[in-house]
């Protein structure tokens, strides 16, 4: 007999509405309602997962773990997006080593680095501190004159970041614009420029193209005291790691 929880877990496959009302409720039940969740994800497809992982992330329980590890290996890229990220947002340190083989797996995929999937997997490394992004001493200092809480570097200084990047050999894949007005932080848009690189390509080609589509970004991209840019890189070792 399915009892009222597991009814829930199954509501999660359900039409948008439906599955958010299970969602809630799961949320409210808190941990109580985790086993059931775990034992529920074979079942799931897609949408479901994606929800039950919404489910793990907000009530906290470490028990999820292995059931988010597992999902890991989904056929489905964005589940195993959200599981990276939601390993991380829980601290599962034991998630570090199959992280670096899902990010192996994407790279041998051939995932563009730039895509959101191994985006995810690396952020989720770097908060779990299996990943040290590389910050030259330029960048950093002008990263250290904004407030602690502002979401990026002041806009004015994009160029002079762009340039420290790419001099210490590091990959800009895309850049995102932030007004803060009030406390309050607004996402807003840059140029719209929209360029693909050819990561078969070496890699100091890879840094002056990602460097001179930057700059060209910079040339027409919003400036003023409260608006911020969080520009995205990675370094050799992100495109190529140790094995």
């Amino acid at each position: 007999m399915t009892s009222p929880v597991e009814a829930l877990v199954q509501q999660l496959d359900s039409k948008a509405d439906e599955s958010y009302d299970a969602r809630a409720e799961l949320i409210w039940i808190g941990s109580d309602a985790i086993p059931a969740v775990i034992d529920g994800l074979p079942s799931l497809g897609g949408f479901g997962r994606l929800t039950a992982i919404e489910v793990f992330e907000a009530v906290g329980d470490p028990r999820c773990g292995p059931a988010l590890i597992g999902l890991l290996h989904s056929d489905n890229p964005t589940v195993r997006e959200w599981a990276a990220i939601a390993l991380a947002s829980l601290g599962i340190d034991a998630a570090v080593e199959p992280l670096r083989r899902a990010y192996r797996a994407c790279l041998a995929r051939a995932t563009p680095p730039d895509w959101t999937e191994p985006d995810g997997i690396r952020w989720a490394l770097t908060e779990l501190g299996a990943r040290s992004p590389v910050v030259p001493r330029l960048t950093a200092r002008l990263r250290a004159i904004a407030a602690d809480d502002a979401p990026g570097w002041p806009s004015a200084h994009f160029t002079e970041i762009i340039n420290d990047l790419a001099d210490h050999a590091q990959v800009i894949l895309y850049s995102q614009f932030w007004r803060v007005d009030a406390g309050r932080t607004y996402d807003i848009s840059g140029t719209a420029l929209d360029w693909e690189l050819d990561w078969t390509a070496p890699w100091e080609h890879l840094v002056d193209e990602a460097r001179t589509w930057s700059l060209l970004e910079a040339s027409g991209a919003p400036v003023g005291d409260d608006i911020f840019v969080a520009p995205t890189w990675i370094d050799r070792t992100d495109l190529h790691p140790e094995r």
